[in-house]
């Protein structure tokens, strides 16, 4: 990380702000996305989670630090996965102290100038999620397949977990910092992308407040997506085995109430 402390900045009723942006090669995409949200949101701070991209996005986003004292860097020297590296960004947030921890894609995807609706959010909320699938979200420039397979795994999750939330596979987000104190940030093993899923789940579970707000999502223009077919099986193949799992626990604790 970046040396000596971040200014301490806050926004009104929620104290310090600091949204976590993983990234893997997007040199093309990480000032424009950090100059949006450091100008939408000039009062939230920005951790960038590096997980040593080999174009160069490393030494981009340690430019931005220096000319910008409220964005920070931590260097980490394996692509180890989405979940992985916001759990390394969770943790460092919570040590410098900071109050309310977001995600957000550097591709762009997540628009900054829409933060200010998960602001607002949380609140009366532990957990806001920027969600595509309630009223008033929207997906742009997504070919009908992806949508179909998004809004299908959303489903999914919700009839085998029993989530109540139309969008748990989202990335953008906020939490507060006493909901990820609550759900022990050390028993999370998720490392890919069904971290989100996973942490929608256990939020819930701890009996806190989630809350969606619509977003636009905007399809990246520039760079790969680092989603893929083999990605999402893997998904949907952890999200079977927690199902069955707690569908197997339901009926331990119906059988032993009996």
């Amino acid at each position: 990380m970046s040396e000596g402390p971040l200014p301490e900045r806050s926004v009104e009723g929620l104290g310090r702000v600091v949204m976590v942006v993983p990234t893997y090669n997007e040199a093309d995409n990480l000032a424009w996305i950090v100059g949006r949200l450091r100008a939408a949101q000039p009062d939230v701070d920005v951790l960038v989670v590096d997980d040593g991209s080999p174009d160069g996005t490393g030494a981009i986003a340690d430019e931005l630090a220096t000319a910008d004292p409220a964005v920070a860097v931590l260097h980490r020297t394996t692509k180890a996965g989405l979940g992985a590296a916001y759990l390394h960004g969770f943790r460092v947030a919570l040590a410098e102290g900071y109050d309310v921890v977001g995600e957000m894609d550097a591709d762009g995807s997540h628009q900054p100038e829409q933060l200010q609706r998960l602001l607002d959010a949380l609140h009366g909320a532990d957990l806001v999620i920027g969600s595509r699938w309630v009223p008033g979200g929207s997906v742009v420039n997504w070919p009908l397949r992806r949508e179909l397979l998004s809004r299908g795994g959303n489903l999914y999750v919700r009839m085998l977990l029993g989530v109540a939330v139309r969008d748990a596979t989202a990335g953008f987000r906020l939490f507060r910092r006493t909901t990820l104190d609550k759900i022990d940030l050390d028993s999370v093993e998720s490392t890919g992308y069904v971290f989100q899923t996973d942490m929608v789940a256990r939020t819930l579970a701890a009996g806190l407040v989630v809350r969606e707000v619509p977003i636009e999502f905007v399809e990246r223009v520039r760079g790969d997506s680092k989603m893929s077919g083999a990605v999402a099986t893997e998904s949907l193949k952890r999200i079977t085995t927690w199902g069955l799992r707690e569908r197997r626990e339901q009926a331990r604790r119906a059988w032993r109430r009996r």
